[in-house]
């Protein structure tokens, strides 16, 4: 009898295994992929992202696998180029983008170091219940392919959007939006690197950073309605929108797309309940997010501390397990809902409001304050201390003036 089986080795599910290991719980975790494996996903960390990586001691060992901190960012959202730079605090910067099959074997690895029992290669196909609670798994070994049964106090399905255990259990979703955007993206050597670079357009969105290995990743994402058009060559496609951002089209154009272009359109946005009688849900399985915001895996490491630290209250006899996993769900929904709705409005390209175009026309050449603007917009200082209205009209008047 295991503590917790988490289903799903990869950013979520291995740092929610890692965090209870951490706290003395027994934990079995399994995946039908071996690692490393890399997956088309996106992969920047930022926000409260690599904070919880330097905290969990694993930030250093991100760095030490040749992924540079990006201590940069610029923005253009058709109004002005605003670059900050020196995005770091106390050693930390502002974001770092590794590829998965880097980030999700550092994060196995340190699983296993916490004492978690892992199972690569291993098929989940079965949940056993007893008396409408999750009890355990049933799945199969791809090297023997017998069927194996383990139980769990708390079978956590880490497993990605499209989860299993979800749909097992009949999890209820909520504000649910169909995909906005489509997406296609690849990684080239030789291109001078300026940190990450946002360029959004009316209805499409370039984002690119530098990654492993001295490459350099560039996503183009477009209203998911033009998904047909760029289908039809995706190669013109993404080079024509490419060159709609002139300057990281020439230093890109410079270089030499090292992989092919991967693509991926299956983006839905929705909240999931997160538990129910001896089951839970981290990451995607719970809260899926469209890319555009780039908060999968920052939040998926939030979540796996609230549910570790939840899954752990219950299980110790500090708290009713339901008690604390209705708490798990409620913070989460607190912490994530605000940035949910924005990036949904950045994901159907609405146009900024007047005001932030104010701020930001208003930051240009203001070196000390945009530095502040993009420290408080990743949450690396108080935002509150400079998006304070009266802050605010200062910046503009001074601007003005």
């Amino acid at each position: 009898m295991y503590d917790a089986i988490v289903i799903g080795a990869r950013c979520a599910g291995a740092s929610t295994a890692m965090l209870m290991a951490r706290k003395g719980l027994k934990v079995l975790l399994v995946d039908r992929a071996t690692f490393p494996k890399d997956i088309p996903h996106g992969h920047f960390i930022h926000r409260h992202g690599p904070l919880r990586l330097h905290r969990w001691g694993l930030l250093d060992r991100l760095v030490a696998t040749g992924c540079p901190p990006v201590t940069s960012i610029s923005s253009d959202y058709g109004d002005v180029t605003l670059r900050g730079s020196g995005l770091v605090r106390e050693g930390v910067a502002a974001g770092y983008g590794p590829r998965r099959s880097v980030l999700d074997k550092l994060l196995v690895d340190a699983a296993v170091e916490a004492g978690v029992e892992l199972r690569e290669g291993f098929a989940v196909e079965e949940f056993s219940s007893e008396d409408g609670r999750v009890t355990g798994i049933r799945g199969r070994a791809r090297e023997t392919g017998a069927m194996v049964s383990e139980r769990g106090r708390v079978t956590i399905g880490a497993d990605g959007r499209n989860s299993r255990l979800a749909k097992t259990v009949g999890a209820t979703a909520t504000e649910v939006v169909a995909p906005l955007t489509a997406w296609y993206f690849s990684y080239w050597s030789g291109v001078e690197s300026r940190g990450l670079e946002v360029v959004s357009l009316s209805d499409k969105v370039l984002f690119s950073f530098p990654t492993n290995d001295g490459l350099h990743a560039v996503f183009i994402g477009w209203a998911v309605e033009h998904l047909p058009r760029v289908r039809a060559d995706v190669e013109q496609g993404f080079m024509d929108a490419l060159g709609e951002a002139p300057d990281l089209a020439g230093r890109v154009r410079a270089g030499r797309r090292e992989e092919r272009l991967y693509g991926m359109a299956d983006v839905p946005n929705f909240l999931r309940k997160p538990w129910g009688p001896g089951w839970a849900l981290v990451g995607d399985a719970g809260c899926h997010k469209d890319p555009y915001h780039a908060l999968g895996i920052c939040d998926a490491f939030r979540d796996a501390e609230l549910l570790a630290e939840a899954v752990h209250a219950g299980l110790s006899g500090a708290d009713a397990l339901e008690n604390a996993l209705a708490g798990y769900e409620r913070r989460r929904n607190e912490a994530t809902l605000p940035d949910y709705r924005q990036n949904l409005e950045r994901a159907r390209f609405t146009p900024l409001p007047p005001e932030m175009v104010a701020l930001r026309r208003a930051l240009l050449g203001n070196e000390a304050e945009t530095q502040r603007f993009y420290l408080a917009a990743e949450g690396m200082i108080e935002p509150a201390s400079f998006f304070e209205p009266a802050n605010l009209r200062r910046i503009v008047a001074s601007a003005m003036a």
